[in-house]
């Protein structure tokens, strides 16, 4: 009897089928690996199972760094499995192979990554000898309820129909693969000429979204503030007082000086004059109040949903994402998260309808039963009906707005809680009328001098009643006046104040600009005509962010992204070797563009991969090429002397260096490289370098060999040389993580107990723990965890207690290279990751239904320590 094989993404989307299907098909049978009854074998993959690589002959060797290997462009993409997936991708091809079955399904993700996913698990069974040839459907899913999953297969998609989608999925994957590979190697090439090892990531995407922000960073570092002063005035009118701000009725905006305003001033002298003009003078008050309306916003998608998110709760994007996935996932609330549509489709009024008629009827958790009464009034007035500007077939793409599911929520998280709540409120709130206001502009005039007062005030709430805004904030009315009143000056006031540089980008507004390829767009209209342009796409761009952090190219500040030293110093190093593509939002937006037109089947996959081809060999030509021994750019004069002489230290782009009294001259040969350890020094952290002498201890360097550790600089003089010269003060640490440093004495200290790997005996030596067998010249362990992790000093007693128990006490001076922020953690050995990472105290839920095991617990909370970075 012939069966069809269903192939979902993740274990918990299999299980949601056949509990889906069950009741239509038969009940199924559990095995190891998948599900089966007489129609249906039900697996799925965990993720990527396989990833695609160069053909042997074209692979870059690991560790081959130079441009000899470089560029790399094969004229096609082999398949090879990801180690820790091995298991999972032998037990799919076994049933994928299997003779009783003759048909596929695609049940991975709605999207480019999961057409992917399921793609090359089928290329990669299908090497052998003997094509598969079993035709393949598509399951497309917008809910996880059971009722969607079983309309989505009354509606299975033909594979025809997704052959764009497929091809645009391949094209982000090698194009990404092409672009990082070709131009990381050539930029660590090139930046690690002068000897060391500078890992220097580039990517299709990442790279311009991190020049989006440290171009912001360097407008904010070129500000120069300016002076203005604005004048504010009380007046006295029959009914009471009011206040007003000068202004100039003939100024004209001037694209030239965005600092100019017509309620700004830029002498102090006129300012003073204006004021001692009006002081205690009689004026003449006209005023026009006209009716406005405002709509709701229109439904969230993705990008949306994080920007708003990070507002208002301080979401990381990733954070959003995973929760959003979770209510769409788990709990089959909300519908698929990962959307870059707000519309939905013109045939869903009478789900929508169904939908209100549940959060109106079931008693929901906490706050959100608060909604209850909003979704009965939508209803009893017939707010819901086919409105274009939520039901719109032309701006739905393979996805439509997240909404509610007609699910009712048992039990979330405190975080769950506040994402549901969020989009429940904006599905209410956008068919609900406008919010209804009368809006006035008053004008006072004293003598030839004008003041302004708006006034806004909310006549009829309509949306705003689902946010709980009922009647208009007391201290936004106006107190009336009489049409041409004559008004007396009671308090004039000049006040002194500074422009201000651009804000600093958050999570929020770079999701935007991301959006926006580059533009940081507010306007809802034009970000849709901008979004398939976008830098990314809505699923993608938390892990760009996250990635740009986890390569320390950018710190989180509180909610601020911060570009580092290295972000500014690859942006120079690309704009000095003319290598545009890698710079330029808006060039890969229109890549990014190219593939959503591959998707609908208008632009051939062949000829996008012939471009990124082309772009790959240019980058690494130009950095190969490049034969001068310093990059243009604008660097730094620091404003620490010279250790050395007492001259003026200046920047280039390998080192700080002397440049003499004048500044313009050789100087007395004194230079420290910007990137010890292969970590790049920040412009304060140089500073205190020259200044104290030493700096540190720091985290972020690697030896040669790719080994993480932390250490103290030093400034040291050095008598052959008659200069002074940066070192290491970290003992023998270098030279022991290549393994061919001097044998080591550890005679004089008693061991803190047994290596959890091979049961030496483990010692502190320089800023380590280390295994006697993992140092010296003969090393056969690498067992080591820091003295200081995350600036958390580990004491010989709690090396002592993580040897003997595998854990050590509840330590609570961690703090975050990521956010900042202090926190606690267990250090615990993990012997399938085979090194020591943070274990966190288990958070009593929020919910009932948050409850879960200890062991659970343990699994959710689990992060690597050994690398020092949360």
């Amino acid at each position: 009897m012939s069966k069809t094989l269903i192939i979902a993404e993740k274990p918990s989307v299999a299980q949601d089928i056949v509990r889906a299907l069950t009741p239509v098909a038969g009940k199924f049978e559990k095995h190891a690996e998948h599900f089966e009854n007489d129609t249906y074998v039900v697996s799925s993959a965990v993720g990527h199972l396989v990833e695609i690589k160069a053909p042997e002959e074209y692979d870059v060797k690991r560790g081959k760094w130079s441009f000899a290997h470089l560029p790399v462009v094969p004229p096609h993409f082999d398949l090879a499995p990801i180690d820790k997936a091995k298991t999972r991708l032998n037990a799919v091809v076994k049933l994928v192979k299997r003779k009783d079955v003759t048909q596929l399904i695609n049940a991975c993700d709605a999207g480019r990554e999961g057409e992917l996913i399921f793609r090359l698990i089928v290329q990669y069974a299908d090497g052998a000898k003997a094509p598969l040839n079993k035709p393949v459907k598509r399951l497309w899913l917008q809910s996880m309820t059971p009722q969607a999953i079983r309309d989505g297969f009354a509606q299975l998609r033909s594979d025809q129909q997704m052959l764009g989608l497929a091809d645009a999925a391949r094209s982000r994957s090698e194009a990404d693969w092409l672009v990082g590979i070709n131009g990381t190697r050539a930029m660590t090439a090139f930046n690690s000429r002068d000897g060391g090892f500078f890992l220097t990531t580039v990517g299709r995407v990442q790279t311009p979204t991190l020049s989006i922000v440290v171009e912001r960073e360097e407008k904010i570092r070129k500000h120069v503030a300016r002076d203005y002063w604005e004048i504010k005035a009380g007046f006295a009118a029959a009914a009471g007082e009011y206040e007003a701000k000068w202004f100039d009725p003939k100024f004209k905006k001037n694209d030239e000086d965005p600092d100019r305003r017509a309620d700004r001033l830029w002498d102090e002298k006129a300012a003073n004059a204006i004021a001692d003009a009006v002081l205690g003078k009689s004026g003449i008050v006209t005023e026009e109040a006209k009716p406005s309306n405002q709509s709701s916003p229109l439904l969230y998608d993705l990008t949306t949903l994080q920007r708003e998110a990070n507002g208002r709760f301080g979401f990381s994007a990733k954070t959003t994402l995973s929760i959003a996935q979770a209510l769409y996932e788990k709990h089959k609330v909300l519908t698929y998260p990962r959307t870059d549509s707000r519309a939905l489709p013109e045939d869903y009024v009478p789900t929508v309808k169904q939908t209100f008629e549940m959060i109106a009827k079931e008693d929901l958790p906490g706050p959100l039963r608060e909604l209850a009464q909003h979704a009965k009034k939508g209803l009893k007035e017939g707010y819901v009906k086919p409105i274009k500007r939520v039901f719109d077939n032309s701006k739905v793409s393979d996805h439509f707005a997240i909404i509610p599911t007609l699910q009712p929520p048992k039990s979330l998280t405190e975080a769950e809680a506040k994402l549901y709540d969020m989009v429940v409120k904006r599905f209410l709130a956008v068919f609900y009328p406008p919010a209804e206001f009368m809006v006035t502009t008053r004008i006072t005039q004293v003598a030839e001098h004008h003041f302004q007062t708006n006034g806004k005030v909310l006549v009829n709430p309509g949306w705003l009643a689902v946010y709980g805004k009922e009647a208009q904030d007391e201290d936004a009315n106006l107190v009336p006046v009489q049409p041409n009143e004559t008004v007396a000056n009671e308090h004039i006031s000049v006040n002194a104040l500074k422009t201000r540089p651009p804000a600093r980008y958050n999570e929020g507004t770079l999701l935007s600009a991301m959006e926006g390829a580059g533009k940081l767009i507010d306007d809802d209209e034009l970000r849709a005509a901008m979004h398939e342009k976008g830098l990314g796409t809505p699923a993608t761009r938390a892990a760009i962010i996250e990635g740009l952090i986890l390569e320390k190219y950018m710190l989180r500040e509180g909610r601020d992204l911060v570009p580092t030293a290295k972000a500014f110093q690859l942006m120079t190093l690309l704009r000095g070797l003319a290598i545009e593509d890698l710079t330029k939002p808006e060039l890969t937006g229109n890549w990014e563009y190219q593939l959503a037109e591959m998707e609908h089947g208008r632009l051939s996959r062949d000829s996008f991969m012939k471009e990124i081809a082309k772009m790959a060999e240019r980058i690494v030509r130009k950095a190969k090429e490049y034969d001068r021994d310093t990059i243009p750019g604008d660097y730094a004069t620091l404003a620490t002397p010279c250790p050395n002489c007492g001259g003026v230290v200046k920047e280039n782009y390998r080192r700080f260096t002397c440049s003499g009294a004048d500044g313009a001259s050789e100087g007395c040969g004194f230079s420290i490289t910007k990137i010890p350890g292969a970590r790049s020094f920040e412009l304060h952290e140089v500073e205190a370098f020259l200044r104290d002498k030493k700096v540190g201890p720091l985290e972020g360097f690697r030896s040669k060999a790719g080994w993480p550790f932390t250490a103290e600089l030093r400034l040291v003089f050095d008598d052959e040389i008659k200069n002074w010269k940066l070192e290491f003060d970290f003992g023998d640490d270098a030279k022991n993580g290549e393994g061919d440093g001097e044998p080591v004495d550890f005679s004089a200290q008693t061991a803190l107990g047994s290596c959890p790997k091979c049961k030496g005996r483990v010692f502190e030596h320089g800023s380590n723990y280390v295994c006697e067998h993992s140092v010296g010249a003969h090393v056969t362990c690498d067992f080591k965890s820091g003295k200081i992790i995350l600036t958390q000093p580990v004491s010989h007693e709690q090396v002592h207690k993580l040897l003997a128990t595998g854990k050590t006490d509840l330590l609570d001076g961690f703090v975050s290279n990521r956010t900042k922020r202090k926190f606690k953690a267990f250090l615990v050995w993990d012997e399938k990751e085979g090194k020591v990472i943070f274990e966190f105290e288990p958070r009593g839920a929020k919910t009932p239904a948050a409850k879960k095991t200890a062991a659970a617990k343990k699994v959710a909370a689990k992060k690597t320590a050994a690398a020092t970075e949360e």
